[in-house]
């Protein structure tokens, strides 16, 4: 009898012939532990496809800014509050947990929560301060301030 731990939270019993052995060594195989942070203000197809691309590292894990981290940084408090932000990515099927953070990510909060990977937009790439950080090409024509900007003049009209 084989005992496999899934995702951190449930644990199964197998019994295993030799065909299966294989199976059971891939599914006990641990999956890295992935970061992406995020303030996520106003969430977009680009934060969907950045998640997307973590996921093919591991488990991912969202750092999000709080909201009075974002008020310090940015000078608004957001639209959709920590919880509301929290809420949506938790029901993303790429995100496996979001932890919510100050706005700069320290070499000490990706070793606090055991992070194997940090994932980042390439707008970062001048700030790695982590060995095993991925970058990747941010999503063209799309951010969060371009949609507030939309939005506030369309008002204006």
């Amino acid at each position: 009898m084989y005992s496999v731990q899934l995702l951190n939270k449930y644990t199964f019993d197998y019994e295993l012939s030799k065909e299966n052995r294989k199976f059971f060594i891939l599914m006990n195989l641990k999956k890295k532990r992935v970061m992406v942070d995020l303030s996520a203000t106003l969430i977009h197809h680009g934060h969907i496809r950045i998640l997307k691309k973590a996921s093919k590292y591991g488990n991912v894990f969202v750092a999000l800014t709080s909201d009075n981290e974002v008020k310090k940084n940015k000078g608004y408090v957001p639209e959709l509050n920590f919880n509301q932000r929290k809420e949506i990515l938790s029901a993303i099927k790429y995100v496996f947990k979001v932890l919510k953070s100050k706005w700069t990510i320290t070499t000490d909060y990706l070793r606090k929560n055991k992070i194997d990977i940090f994932v980042r937009g390439s707008d970062y790439r001048n700030q790695k301060i982590f060995q095993n950080t991925i970058f990747h090409q941010r999503t063209k024509g799309i951010s969060s301030s371009l949609i507030r900007k939309k939005i506030l003049s369309r008002r204006k009209n």
